[in-house]
């Protein structure tokens, strides 16, 4: 699988001929500047809540592209009433077999809401499973022991996590969260864009290689294959 980062919580991971596109907040973001956002054209869209550091660019790119939102049945169901009908509403617990693999909606812990203030219902992590590998991204969440259901049902290549603190798990409840999946390779995101979010780079490796996690704080704009 091949993952670029867009800067915040936003990535795009190609995967069985399709590209999936998650949390798009990109032209907001300054330090995203230079990704030319009109160049993405992904099969999907994957939204793990409404906030708007998660949800900003996702019209723009619908509209230039051919792609289906998949998310929570109320994040699916408010862009459908803006008009954005490529839509596949999900739950907690469910799961469903797409044409890249078999997606599963897991429990976050975080807060929901749209950005005009409207419900977003609950916040969603997200599992991506296929013969060419499986991932988990946690969305924005705290720790939470539901963690240790992820690592009993599934066998993880790579978890994405926020490492950011303030608003979701920091860097050391990231490495709990990364043994408690099973996964020790993490990518982090949901870092550095704000200053409530800013990290310190090298304690955060240093903390990792003390975990035997390889933690991954990728650039914005790189392209790894995981």
């Amino acid at each position: 699988m091949k993952f670029t980062f867009y800067g915040h919580a936003s990535f795009l991971i190609e995967t069985k001929g399709k590209k999936l596109l998650f949390d798009p907040y990109i032209t907001p973001n300054e330090m995203a500047k230079d990704i030319d956002i009109d160049a993405i054209k992904p099969d999907y869209i994957l939204l793990s809540h409404g906030h708007g550091d998660h949800v900003a660019d996702v019209e723009r790119v619908y509209n230039n592209s051919e792609a289906t939102i998949i998310s929570t049945f109320e994040v699916v169901s408010w862009f459908g009433a803006k008009g954005l009908e490529r839509g596949h509403p999900m739950n907690h617990g469910g799961s469903w077999n797409f044409d890249f693999g078999r997606v599963k909606l897991v429990n976050a812990i975080h807060s929901s809401s749209m950005p005009d203030g409207s419900y977003g219902g609950h916040p969603a992590g997200i599992i991506v499973q296929n013969e060419e590998g499986c991932f988990y991204y946690a969305g924005d969440t705290a720790l939470t022991k539901d963690m240790e259901l992820i690592g009993e049902e599934f066998e993880l290549d790579f978890s994405v996590m926020p490492v950011g603190d303030n608003f979701t798990m920091g860097v050391t409840d990231a490495l709990k969260a990364a043994k408690m999946v099973r996964c020790n390779k993490v990518v982090g995101v949901h870092f550095d864009t704000f200053p409530y979010v800013a990290i310190n780079h090298n304690d955060a490796m240093s903390e990792a290689k003390a975990n035997d996690i390889d933690l991954i704080l990728p650039k914005i704009g790189q392209t790894l294959s995981l």
